[in-house]
């Protein structure tokens, strides 16, 4: 039934518990609407994951070929069915998503705003008006042999290995961009640090090298973690005993999703545990922990390198992206390493809410797989966004200022460490404690230990003209 209100046009759609005005043109239906109002919380829908959106779809479209091909949905249902998933597969549609991120009811509103969407837009594929649910129903047609506990899952786990490829590709990308700097500062000596104190000798290239090493140590990490969203339970509806769902569509629907997704879906070998479990969840929030962990020390050292520049360490410049005071004339500030700080402490945060989540579990389900999904989903697009602007608006103008990494090497004690094979520890160390209150370590090695200062006066000539330490 149309009405017009106020110069809009209305629809009164219905659900279990009675009428529900929505827009006369909108995909979503009476159950999404209620969740549209319940839940006025975050101001993100969950249109803000994408890969939720397709995954669900995938689901969808998996669960009606089943159907189809079992004789449990008519070959003219499943086709428009399977159409309106393709639609929401290839990214359309996305503005009928409104339930909030953050939502009560263990995904039930994700779940029905999807079935709401894909059952009305199957019945304008027929030439018809959106809500006729006696022609497709979103239960009884879209959501057909699943409940919300097996295929919004199913389709948060799908998710997590999309937003994962983006993170893989992400740390390549900022790891190769590292090793480039690596190269082109490959023969720049300076001095190297341990506790924020002068230490030994080593290469700019070395130390950006070290960078571009561990970030590839994380894509592979992640790569390893996001195997175990492999393992899903649908076909098992509610609590993993498969009520209410058909003997073959169970026996036949994981390999029918993973035949429409391109992955290798493996059916959980206890249904009633991978129901409530969230143990791979709060495994690979912690690996986005330790991605933000990573990218914040990274941050610190190029922010440490380039202080100053003149009453700090001085040894790079990064690209001056904006004035950084309102009062201080030429100051530039390192807003691109702090940027990376800020979004690692976020991350940070939404482990926790991942952790507290993933415990507060009870019996045969876990309710709070929304924040979860939202609180991963997030994280991982804070890191993959944080990375490319690192890359675009930082790293890849990094500039080395070698006289200062020159000079720092040189008036520091690191070349005393050369000498303690040939004097031992203690020497060395009064040598070095001289060349400190001298500021000039061959006037003390002259001083004290005279037979060695041509050895040291080669090793200030092979700083000097780059060779190898």
């Amino acid at each position: 039934m149309t009405q017009i209100e106020m110069g809009a046009a209305y629809r009164m759609d219905s659900d279990p518990l009675g009428e529900v005005r929505v827009p006369v043109d909108s995909l979503y239906g009476a159950q999404a609407e209620r969740a549209r109002l319940n839940f006025p919380l975050t101001g993100a829908t969950i249109a803000a994951m994408p890969e939720l959106l397709v995954a669900l779809a995938q689901v969808k479209k998996a669960a009606a070929l089943v159907n189809q091909e079992i004789g449990d949905l008519p070959q003219d249902k499943a086709e428009v069915i399977i159409r309106a998933c393709d639609e929401i597969i290839a990214g359309q549609h996305r503005e009928q998503f409104i339930v909030d991120v953050c939502q009560g009811g263990a995904g039930t509103s994700t779940n029905m705003n999807a079935n709401e969407v894909i059952a009305n837009r199957a019945l304008q594929l027929m030439g018809l008006a959106p809500g006729m649910r006696e022609v497709i129903h979103p239960n009884d047609h879209v959501n057909r042999n699943q409940s919300t506990n097996d295929a919004y899952a199913t389709a948060v786990r799908l998710s997590v290995i999309a937003v994962n490829e983006r993170l893989i590709l992400a740390l390549g990308r900022l790891a190769d961009a590292m090793d480039e700097r690596a190269d082109a500062f490959r023969d720049i000596r300076k001095l190297g640090r341990t506790q924020m104190q002068d230490a030994v000798p080593m290469t700019l290239g070395e130390e950006f090298g070290a960078f571009a090493t561990t970030l590839r140590e994380d894509a592979q990490r992640a790569q390893e973690i996001a195997r175990l969203f492999l393992e899903v339970n649908l076909g098992g509806t509610a609590i993993g005993t498969g009520v209410a769902a058909l003997e073959d569509y169970r026996l036949k629907i994981c390999d029918r999703l993973a035949d429409v997704t391109g992955l290798k879906v493996e059916r959980a070998a206890n249904l009633i545990e991978a129901t409530w479990d969230m143990g791979a969840f709060v495994l690979y929030s912690g690996m986005l922990k330790r991605v933000a962990s990573k990218l914040s020390k990274i941050a610190n050292d190029l922010r440490l390198l380039s202080s100053g520049p003149s009453g700090g360490i001085g040894e790079i410049a990064l690209p001056r992206r904006q004035p950084g005071s309102s009062i201080m004339p030429g100051k530039v500030n390192p807003v691109i390493p702090e940027a990376i700080n800020g979004i690692a402490f976020r991350v940070f945060g939404l482990d926790l809410t991942v952790t507290f989540a993933a415990e507060a579990g009870q019996l045969q389900l876990n309710a709070f797989e929304p924040i979860i999904c939202w609180s991963i989903h997030e994280a991982a697009q804070l890191l993959v966004h944080g990375m490319d602007m690192l890359v675009d608006h930082c790293v890849t103008g990094i500039e080395a200022l070698e006289p200062r990494c020159h000079a720092n090497l040189m008036h520091s004690t690191a070349l005393a460490t050369e000498l303690v094979p040939l004097i031992g520890y203690a020497r060395a160390a009064r040598v070095a404690a001289d060349a400190q209150q001298r500021g000039d370590l061959l006037a003390a090695v002259r001083a004290l230990e005279p037979e060695f200062e041509d050895f040291i006066q080669q090793q200030i000539t092979l700083t000097d003209d780059g060779t190898d330490l």
